[in-house]
């Protein structure tokens, strides 16, 4: 099911965990690879500061179609800059149908690859 709801180029909702152990939570954009679900974000951002201090996210997606059909994924996450700015653009094309436009020059954008550890499926 998760498959089928990247397909469907839909949000998900990415929720890390804050130094006083409080959700951050952020609507992303991504893909699959694999069993893994695989977004870009910029190192800086909240949510990247989190996930390298605590690899620990959760993701849900739902179907916009039927909202009380989605998928929730608990897992860790693992950070490299190595084709981030790729994957930004590709999931742009996804999501925009065109290419992405950095509305910041010059920041440093990273690949996130969240391996799973759990998936509830509803």
């Amino acid at each position: 099911m998760l498959r089928d709801l990247l397909d469907r180029r839909a949000f998900l909702v990415l929720s890390t965990i804050n130094p006083d152990g409080a959700p951050q939570s952020s609507v992303i954009w991504a893909k699959h690879d694999g069993g893994d679900v695989v977004f870009s974000t910029i190192r800086g951002r909240r949510k990247t500061r989190n996930m390298e201090r605590d690899p620990r996210v959760s993701i849900c997606v739902y179907d916009p179609a039927n909202p009380y059909r989605y998928v929730e994924v608990r897992g860790t996450v693992s950070m490299v800059e190595e084709g981030g700015p790729e994957l930004i653009d590709e999931l742009s094309h996804l999501y925009d149908g065109k290419p992405f436009v950095e509305a910041v020059p010059g920041v440093t954008r990273v690949v996130c690859r969240v391996s799973a550890t759990k998936v509830i499926e509803h």
